[in-house]
């Protein structure tokens, strides 16, 4: 009696294995071609570059310049979607036994991190900084010195005092020139006797 009980029960674990590998086979998951394109949060510009994955099975792809992407998965499998910017985010590829194909529209959320301000000056001081600043050329400095120094009083009328007269100015010249010694000659005869310069010149001619 032992016996066939034994008997009777390893007949029905044989039985339930077989029946659990003929539902393992039928269950054998579809090989899907997953397809779609990332688009930001705008909805109005896509993403490209974004890293299509799958984790457990160790393969992706990447979204080309216009944010597509295809890749083969099978059923169940966890797609992860990430970029620098944005936010992960995951897919679970559900049962699929209509069509060997599944397409999918997928936004990512950005990910911002704001700092907070940061103010650096080059040098250790305040006052360091200024003095920095006040002794500062600007462009073209040199230029600018060259022609303050040839535009002050002293160069100019230094300048001035040597130019040469111009035709007008000589005409004039000797028009009084010609004006004096015009006077001159219709005028009487100076005094010299009541020249004191005159009588000086005399007496210091006496002398030598």
């Amino acid at each position: 009696m032992y016996k066939f009980i034994t008997y009777i029960i390893l007949l029905a674990s044989v039985s339930l294995s077989f029946a659990q590998q003929d539902s393992i086979v039928s269950k054998k998951k579809n090989i899907i071609q997953f397809t779609g394109v990332v688009f930001a949060p705008d909805s109005n510009s896509v993403i490209p570059g974004v890293h299509v994955y799958v984790p457990t099975a160790g393969r992706g792809t990447t979204t080309n310049p216009y944010g597509f992407f295809t890749l083969p998965v099978l059923e169940g499998d966890s797609i992860v979607f990430s970029s620098i910017g944005f936010r992960r985010n995951h897919f679970i590829v559900p049962e699929h036994n209509e069509e060997t194909s599944l397409k999918v529209v997928i936004t990512m959320e950005e990910d911002l991190t704001l700092l907070d301000e940061v103010e650096v000056f080059p040098y250790p001081t305040e006052a360091m900084f200024k003095e920095a600043i006040l002794a500062l050329e600007m462009p073209y400095q040199k230029q600018y010195n060259n022609m303050n120094a040839w535009l002050s009083s002293e160069y100019m009328n230094s300048a001035y005092g040597q130019l040469n007269q111009s035709a007008n100015a000589n005409h004039q010249y000797y028009l009084e020139m010609q004006r004096q010694s015009g006077q001159g000659r219709y005028m009487a005869p100076q005094n010299n006797l009541l020249n004191p310069w005159a009588w000086a010149k005399a007496i210091k001619s006496l002398k030598k």
